[in-house]
């Protein structure tokens, strides 16, 4: 059997916690930073828990071997 391509768009993305967690960053964060406070920039930073049941499936096979 082939191997499966990795979209190369979503590795840039997203990443997968050792646990198999797929995290993603907060949208919007690069519109209109000189209006946003030095606390709110620091908040697009962090990543967050990909929780919706499709949208974990999609991803799952748009990153068949994980996130280097």
């Amino acid at each position: 059997m082939p191997k499966l391509k990795t979209r190369k768009a979503a590795v840039k993305r997203f990443k997968i916690t050792g646990s198999g967690r797929i995290m993603r960053p907060k949208a919007w964060g690069n519109k209109k930073r000189l209006a946003k406070s030095a606390r709110t920039k620091r908040q697009y930073d962090q990543f967050f828990e990909v929780t919706e049941e499709k949208v974990v499936k999609s991803l799952q096979k748009l990153l068949p071997y994980g996130v280097v």
